[in-house]
């Protein structure tokens, strides 16, 4: 078995943390790497990830996450937001930062821009709004991975009331709102739930090789 699966089987979501154990800053940045560098559809990454450290505010979760207490225990909350919405903007600003990777002018990547816009400008709001939280949960998926790889637990949630956290997160007014969160710190001894086996259906019911 190798370690990356080692540690797969190690994680889970943590429904007790310990509130006395605080993530260290490299390795909080590690997880943001992994968030950064996750893949997404053109490698657009149409999201923010809010990552709330303040006391007061992580209460203010918690009673917006029906007093789920990580929420208040975990040593950071990893808010996952999607655009609601966008326009060439989002392609326009791409871009930018692609051109200047590749070492070219943003004109010389026009073609790849025009592919991108005639994908993708004329969906419907709603069709926009579900491609763009789609993108949001494989960057979970990294940060979850990531943070089993650095004995880091995590929760990932989607118990709680979005459009509070959008209040509370000043989301409001803007094209971003709340789809998931991933709680990160560590586990406390009184989670009985570290000790649970890891159920997952056989590989059999999930994989046909054509």
């Amino acid at each position: 078995m190798t370690k990356y699966v080692e540690d797969l089987n190690w994680r889970y979501a943590t429904k007790k943390f310990d509130a006395s154990k605080k993530i260290a800053s490299d390795d909080l940045e590690t997880l943001k790497k992994a968030v950064q560098l996750s893949a997404s559809s053109y490698g657009l990454q149409p999201y923010k990830i809010l990552v709330v450290q303040d006391d007061a505010v992580k209460a203010k979760l918690k009673e917006a996450g029906y007093n789920q207490t990580q929420f208040t225990d975990a040593s950071e909350i990893f808010v996952f937001a999607h655009q609601t919405d966008f326009g060439a903007e989002l392609v326009d600003s791409y871009i930018e930062i692609a051109a200047e990777a590749n070492g070219v002018k943003p004109e010389a990547m026009q073609d790849y821009a025009n592919l991108m816009k005639n994908s993708l400008l004329n969906l419907p709001q709603e069709a926009k709004a579900g491609w763009t939280a789609r993108q949001a949960y494989i960057a979970i998926g990294n940060l979850l991975s990531a943070a089993a790889a650095h004995k880091i637990d995590a929760c990932p949630m989607e118990g709680f009331n979005a459009e509070a956290f959008d209040e509370i997160l000043n989301l409001k007014g803007t094209n971003l709102h709340a789809v998931a969160v991933v709680a990160v710190g560590y586990r406390s001894e009184e989670d009985s739930h570290q000790h649970d086996p890891k159920v997952r259906r056989p590989q059999e019911s999930l994989f046909e090789t054509i």
